[in-house]
């Protein structure tokens, strides 16, 4: 476990993004550059973000002891961008929860391609695909409607085909440290209105995102 890994949030519970009650982690670092992008804010890796992978698996297991986890969702940032970090952290996390959720811009086919495939062993609930601004109709779990989700651990499809059978996208709402964030699939144009909601009311904003 001797090894760096960029993290920009760890958030517990998390509600919205995969069955029960899960920790978040969205990981820095993103070359991709999707217009209108979710979480700007952890495309550039900086310093502050750079933690030992075993440092943040013991707050985890700390938190797993007192509290319950049902799953852990990863997204970011591009979590592929740091493949041998992700390889060591999903080792110690499978010792959490074999539910194990993966957001990627990369497609499935690209990650074998590069030599992925004994990560993806290890993921139990891959969403692939680049965010497309266009093409985002509310799908539910899916930022636009060209990801796709592919249950990778067979344990996981009877779980996970009733949550997306009957779930609808909600948002949820952290107070951190350094403010709100807001966790969630947003619809298009989500931060934008948020921002003229919020100037209506006498509140402003400088750089108006959603997570």
């Amino acid at each position: 476990m001797n090894r760096s890994i960029y993290v920009g949030n760890v958030l517990y519970p998390v509600k919205v993004l995969g069955p029960g009650l899960r920790i978040g982690i969205w990981l820095v670092g993103c070359s991709r550059g999707c217009r209108c992008c979710i979480s700007p804010e952890f495309s550039k890796r900086d310093p502050k973000f750079l933690m030992q992978v075993s440092s943040l698996v013991e707050c985890l297991t700390d938190l797993a002891k007192t509290g319950r986890v049902d799953g852990i969702t990863i997204s970011g940032g591009e979590p592929f961008e740091q493949p041998e970090a992700l390889r060591v952290l999903l080792d110690e996390l499978l010792k959490i929860s074999q539910d194990i959720l993966v957001y990627t811009g990369f497609l499935k086919e690209k990650l074998e391609s590069l030599g992925y495939a004994d990560i993806l062993s290890k993921i139990g609930v891959l969403i692939d695909g680049p965010y497309i601004d266009e093409k985002n109709t509310g799908s539910f779990m899916k930022g636009s409607d060209n990801q796709r989700i592919f249950i990778l651990n067979p344990q996981l499809q009877t779980l996970y085909d009733e949550y997306l059978r009957n779930g609808r996208n909600k948002l949820q709402l952290f107070r951190t440290s350094t403010g709100f964030v807001s966790v969630g699939i947003v619809k298009r144009g989500f931060a934008d209105d948020l921002h003229k909601r919020l100037l209506k009311n006498g509140v402003s904003v400088s750089d108006p995102q959603s997570v």
